[in-house]
């Protein structure tokens, strides 16, 4: 049986501005048992999401519309070296309130290239968090190169923060919140569509589009298939297991 009613994919972007459409920004959903549809602003609104219509679009969702399994394709935290270089020996909502003090990227008429130049909290293309050395995957601090997310994770993180304080625990971000996921309740995870590649080809459209629907398909089919438990963890490795609450885990990577 399904434990989710409705199955969320996000292929994000970090560009340009808050409240700008954007091309790049795409939103497929899916219901158990059915084939992934995209989701576009209702109608007089722009033709593409901006962050800020993402996220509150999302907030509706997860707040009236059953259990909701949702899947973003941006980092949730950043590696063990940005946390000790910056002395946050803190929980994952204090360190979440530190970075958006610093990269403020959900106000209006600031992006992330305006913060870059100087910022307080920068770190290096050299750190990357244990999931993306598991993956294969580029560090989240390596801006300006094909295939980065660096742009796409400090510009969502803090619509993140924003869904986290208005819906609380009520969402639970995986693994951050605990490895176990509570029956009855909506979940965040960080998806990593090249894991899932092999689906993107069901459908026709742009890499974004293919993305975001490859991240709906592939939840909707391991809840659907009970795969899911198995891929929630937790990591038998207890230092997999730190790390990852800290560090954040790419759903679906191997934890070892």
């Amino acid at each position: 049986m399904a434990h989710f009613n409705r199955y969320i994919g996000i292929d994000y972007s970090g560009a340009g501005l808050p409240d700008k459409g954007l091309r790049g920004l795409r939103a497929f959903s899916a219901k158990p048992d059915e084939v992934p549809v995209e989701q576009r602003p209702k109608a007089g609104s722009p033709q593409h999401w901006s962050r800020r219509s993402l996220a509150y679009w999302l907030i509706e969702i997860l707040s009236n519309g059953g259990p909701t399994l949702v899947g973003i394709d941006h980092g949730f935290s950043f590696p063990m070296a940005y946390l000790e270089a910056y002395s946050l020996g803190v929980g994952w909502d204090e360190w979440l309130d530190d970075f958006v003090k610093a990269w403020p990227c959900h106000l209006e008429g600031v992006s992330v290239e305006s913060q870059r130049p100087q910022n307080i909290r920068l770190g290096s293309s050299r750190w990357r968090r244990q999931t993306e050395i598991v993956a294969g995957a580029k560090s989240i601090f390596h801006f300006d190169v094909q295939g980065s997310v660096a742009k796409s994770t400090h510009a969502g993180l803090p619509w993140l923060h924003h869904i986290r304080q208005r819906l609380g625990r009520r969402v639970h971000v995986w693994p951050m919140d605990g490895f176990e996921v509570p029956e009855g309740v909506s979940v965040l995870l960080e998806a990593y569509p090249s894991l899932w590649k092999r689906v993107q080809g069901e459908i026709v459209g742009s890499p974004d589009q293919k993305d975001a629907y490859a991240i709906s398909r592939m939840l909707e089919t391991l809840d659907r298939t009970g795969q899911l438990e198995a891929l929630w963890g937790p990591p038998q490795d207890l230092l997999i297991r730190d790390l990852a609450v800290k560090e954040g885990w790419i759903f679906g990577v191997p934890f070892g």
